[in-house]
Order: structure tokens, then C-alpha cells, then sequence
């Protein structure tokens, strides 16, 4: 298995992997979101990277997306872990943790303190995997709907 960043004529491998990530959160994926997000990835807008785990055969079966951003109060930057999907047929084979473990490379790389990613609560089989990779916080995520979005 090969970790690296996703390549400009890769859409359509990247983006099977990301329609199904969708659909494990329940969230419709339309054609003009996924385009939107895709040209944030390919022209590296918003700090918007995407990592791929690319399997023996040459098949995209995991995906990683990332984006640096300032910590004011540490006075550091982070690398913070967008998404993160592997096929089902390919889970249970260290994809996730390959990918993880590049993001935290690449973190380390940039020079930022910290990798940091939210998952759903009942995500019971990431969370194993998490809790051995790093540390969960006491922090609780709000979202506020803003108009004009």
C-alpha cells in the first residue's frame, strides 16, 4: 500500500471513495459539491489537501482530506483531519492508520503541534482505532448556521 497525495486526474477514483464516505455519515453528495470540494483540492484552495492509500493493484481505497490552521492561544499551527473514509473491502488492513500516521508526518513537517480530527460518537470501530492513535479531548463541537452559505 502506497500513502500519497491524490493526483489532479484522479477525480473520479476519489471521488467513488468520498460518495461513500457520504453515504456512511447519511449525507447526500450532489455532483456540484463534490466538484466544489475537488477544486479546493486540486488548486489547494482553503489549505485543502487530500491524501489517498492507493493498494497493490493501483485502486484508491482510502482517502484522507486535510487543511492546516492557526491555534492563537498555543501560538502554534495544526493539521486538521477533515475526513477520513476506507473502502469496506480494504478495512482492517492498516489503511487508516497509514493515513493517519502520513497526516501526522506531514503535520510534523509543516511545523504544526498538533493533527486534530472529530468523529461521531457511535463510530464505535474508528473510535478504537483513535483512542490507540491519540488522545480524545473534552472539548464539544458546536456549529452555527450562517446565512448566505
Amino acid at each position: 500500500m502506497i500513502i500519497r497525495p491524490v493526483k489532479s486526474g484522479e477525480f473520479f477514483a476519489w471521488y467513488g471513495l468520498y460518495e461513500q464516505y457520504a453515504e456512511f455519515y447519511g449525507t447526500a453528495l450532489g455532483d456540484e459539491h463534490a466538484v466544489r470540494v475537488w477544486g479546493w483540492i486540486d488548486r489547494g484552495e482553503h489549505a485543502m489537501r487530500a491524501l489517498v492509500a492507493e493498494n497493490a493493484s493501483g485502486e484508491l481505497v482510502g482517502l484522507a482530506h486535510v487543511r492546516g490552521f492557526a491555534r492563537p492561544l498555543a501560538g502554534e499551527l495544526g493539521l486538521y483531519l477533515d475526513d477520513l473514509f476506507v473502502a469496506p473491502a480494504a478495512r482492517s488492513a492498516g489503511v487508516a492508520t497509514a493515513l493517519i500516521e502520513e497526516a501526522s508526518r506531514l503535520a510534523s513537517a509543516e511545523g504544526a503541534g498538533v493533527l486534530r480530527w472529530v468523529t461521531a460518537p457511535d463510530n464505535t470501530v474508528a473510535r478504537r482505532l483513535y483512542d490507540r492513535l491519540a488522545t480524545a479531548t473534552e472539548w464539544v463541537t458546536y456549529d452555527r448556521a450562517v446565512a448566505g452559505a
